[in-house]
């Protein structure tokens, strides 16, 4: 028989994430403050915004936690969220376009990404999926299904356009359905397939060629396509090992774009130095550790699979981001988890990870939903 434990969830990994919240609000407003004054005449706009995002976030999160029943194994709740996930991308289309992309939904002056709720009601969508259908996902006929709802939620990503995102999303759900149980020669063919959507779709933008190009040789174009690449590596180096203290950041001074969002851990490096750098490095390892945990224990598979994918989720986008900033990878307009700016990422990250932290306090194997 299944239990719950209610307050009986995994501290380690509820801590973890309010260090980091309570982190990035802090260098939210460290990396912004000059901008926002520039731009707003509040050197305080982005700080609010993002607290906002994390009230919401953590009440959601809690609210999460303290649901009985287990709702990620309800066929009404994953099909739900998910429908409602593709309306939101395709209402994205309808919306007014910002800096020539189309990613947001507007309402009454707020704005939602729903790419970021897409990322939670996939990994629903897929472990129910290959909890009722884990026989059937070894053929290629029951694979058709839940690869044509992961193509037709990726194409409508890249298509906002948001090419970052939808490869990650795209490969962490190939990822769950490999663990799920899928054959190697359909992961091979699969994999041969995508790679020729994904570049493809690289070759038709050439900012994006550009990108690579930049990553490759960053001194090629110092003040183009390397201008970003290389000041972002400047910062994490001026850092030192105890940092330049925090605020004291001459990167963001609008030498380094996007400081408070995609390079926030750039400005990390350079106000916090090697110390602080580490440390949110080593607590977003200790979050997928605890991740692992939670998956290894978890009642069930899909209890399991729902864990993983959201740890996959999170955990990928944490280190991809992070190798960017380092310059170990080319810009992909990723943001780091739980600390750049963002209310929609902020709040679905959050929401995640309350789902994760439900599935921490269950022991045994029943469930409700099954025939």
């Amino acid at each position: 028989m299944e239990t719950v434990r209610v307050g009986g969830f995994d501290k380690g990994l509820f801590f973890i994430t309010i260090i980091l919240v309570i982190g990035g609000i802090v260098m939210v407003f460290s990396t912004s403050g000059v901008v926002a004054s520039e731009k707003y005449q509040q050197p305080f706009h982005y700080q609010a915004q993002q607290l906002l995002g994390a009230v919401l976030g953590i009440g959601l999160m809690l609210g999460l936690v303290q649901v009985r029943l287990p709702f990620y194994r309800s066929k009404a709740f994953v099909y739900g969220l998910l429908a409602a996930s593709g309306l939101l991308l395709l209402l994205c289309f309808a919306m007014p376009g910002i800096a020539q992309t189309q990613r947001w939904v507007f309402f009454r002056g707020l704005r939602f990404q729903p790419s970021e709720l897409a990322k939670v009601s996939l990994v629903l969508f897929l472990a129910y999926t290959v909890d009722r259908k884990k026989d059937a996902l070894r053929e290629l006929r029951g694979l058709v299904s839940p690869l044509a709802v992961v193509l037709a939620f990726t194409l409508l990503i890249l298509l906002e356009p948001d090419y970052g995102t939808g490869l990650l999303i795209f490969t962490n759900c190939v990822l769950i359905l490999f663990v799920g149980g899928i054959r190697l020669k359909h992961l091979a063919v699969l994999g041969l397939s995508s790679a020729a959507l994904f570049g493809l779709y690289l070759v038709q933008a050439p900012y994006r060629v550009q990108r690579i190009l930049a990553f490759l040789f960053p001194g090629r174009d110092p003040l183009g396509a390397g201008f970003q690449v290389i000041q972002s590596k400047l910062a994490v180096g001026s850092g030192g090992l105890l940092g330049v203290s925090i605020g004291e950041s001459t990167q963001k001074l609008f030498f380094l774009p996007c400081a408070h969002t995609d390079f926030l851990y750039a400005i990390i490096g350079e106000e916090t130095g090697l110390v602080g750098a580490l440390f949110v490095l080593v607590m977003f390892v200790l979050l997928i550790w605890r991740g692992i945990v939670i998956f290894r224990r978890a009642p069930g598979p899909a209890a399991q699979m729902t864990v993983l994918g959201l740890v996959l989720m999170i955990g990928t986008q944490a280190l991809l981001n992070i190798t960017i900033v380092l310059g170990l990878g080319p810009a992909k307009g990723i943001p780091l988890p739980l600390m750049s700016y963002g209310r929609s990422s902020l709040v679905m990250t959050l929401a995640s990870i309350g789902i994760i932290l439900n599935i921490s306090q269950r022991r045994g194997k029943t469930d409700p939903y099954q025939p």
